[in-house]
């Protein structure tokens, strides 16, 4: 794998991309859960370390399981005063479930291509197509890159949204520009009536 932050990086584009509808939170947790796979296996000295969650089957599970682990982590809320970090309690079902779908899959896809143990299609397909179609560097790089242009375009969507809120409002008509209702109802030459009633 590429080590699992890297993965993040395409999660945050996606996020960026659609913000309401992919929970980066999900993403980023999901990435994390499948790797638990592949430590517990070296952890445990053995050659193969990729193997049924890291097929696109598994994957498909274990983002299921990450938007299991929400929905029942939010259910408990009240019951255990689970602190509400990066605030994860308003994140809707759907952006979880859809950002943990995301990340599972293309955590398969950036793996295939870097590591020769993984076999993707099983059990349907032994083979991998995707392995060294690039180099690690560029996998890399392209892992880093999908953040940097996630970031500038969440700063982007930012500053436009501060800008908004801080536009003077729009003057409508009966608003802004129209005279005072007590002079626009004064009859003409009330003024020098008044002079001549003081004289």
């Amino acid at each position: 794998m590429p080590f699992t932050p890297f993965h993040f990086g395409p999660g945050a584009l996606l996020h960026a991309l659609a913000p309401r509808r992919v929970s980066f939170l999900g993403f980023a947790a999901a990435n994390v859960l499948i790797d638990v796979e592949p430590l517990y296996f070296l952890l445990a000295g053995e050659a193969q370390v990729h193997r049924f969650f890291h097929t696109y089957l598994g994957a498909l599970l274990v983002a299921w399981a990450t938007w299991g682990l929400f929905l029942s982590a939010r259910a408990l809320v009240d019951r255990l005063r689970l602190p509400n970090w990066l605030g994860w309690q308003s994140l809707s079902s759907g952006a979880v479930l859809l950002g943990a779908l995301l990340g599972t899959v293309s955590h398969i896809v950036l793996d295939s291509v870097m590591h020769s143990d993984i076999v993707p299609l099983a059990p349907w397909n032994a083979s991998n197509a995707l392995y060294a179609w690039m180099s690690i560097d560029a996998l890399h790089e392209l892992c880093l890159g999908a953040a940097g242009l996630g970031l500038l375009l969440l700063l982007w969507r930012r500053a436009g949204r501060r800008q908004a809120a801080g536009a003077p409002p729009a003057v409508r008509l009966g608003e802004e520009g129209d005279a005072p209702a007590t002079h626009a109802c004064s009859p003409p030459g009330a003024g020098r009536g008044g002079e001549r009633g003081r004289t």
